[in-house]
């Protein structure tokens, strides 16, 4: 494996399973991406309110949202990269709603896990520093992120 990827589920509603095809998918992902071996991702398993409070506290909308990723490689501006021998990447902290994953699976006629895979693979894009700020940018990170799917049979 690729990923060492630490769970939090503060629901206590994803199974063992659901987490292990998580990893399998994202460790697909990081294998596609070239990711280094021991990269590090965080990933947690949040109600609405929860996700609410740090989308506003972070992003300024006080709503709901589905996912938030925090970029820990990311430099800043004037920032400078460090550098070590055998210091595995941070890559960041994934955030996911599980209400939200939950109502947008019945919504687009997908599994719970279909959308779990999707909204783990959108916050691990983010995490390398895909985005979709731009036209062109979300048409980068969207096939991307189906392509990743698809070839990895986690289909609508």
């Amino acid at each position: 494996m690729i990923l060492n990827i630490d769970f939090i589920d503060e629901t206590n509603e994803v199974t063992k399973e659901q987490m292990d095809i998580i990893e399998r998918l994202l460790n697909y992902a990081a294998e596609i991406e070239r990711v280094p071996n021991g990269a590090e991702v965080g990933i947690s398993f949040v109600d609405n309110e929860r996700i609410r409070i740090i989308n506003r506290d972070y992003r300024g909308k006080d709503k709901p949202t589905d996912v938030i990723s925090f970029a820990l490689e990311e430099k800043g501006e004037g920032e400078v990269e460090i550098v070590g021998a055998d210091i595995p990447p941070l890559l960041g902290d994934i955030i996911i709603s599980i209400p939200k994953a939950k109502e947008q699976a019945q919504e687009y006629g997908h599994s719970f896990m279909r959308e779990l895979g999707f909204l783990a693979v959108h916050g691990f894009l983010h995490l390398l520093g895909y985005d979709h700020k731009t036209e062109e940018e979300e048409k980068v990170m969207f096939s991307k992120q189906k392509d990743i799917l698809e070839r990895y049979g986690l289909t609508r």
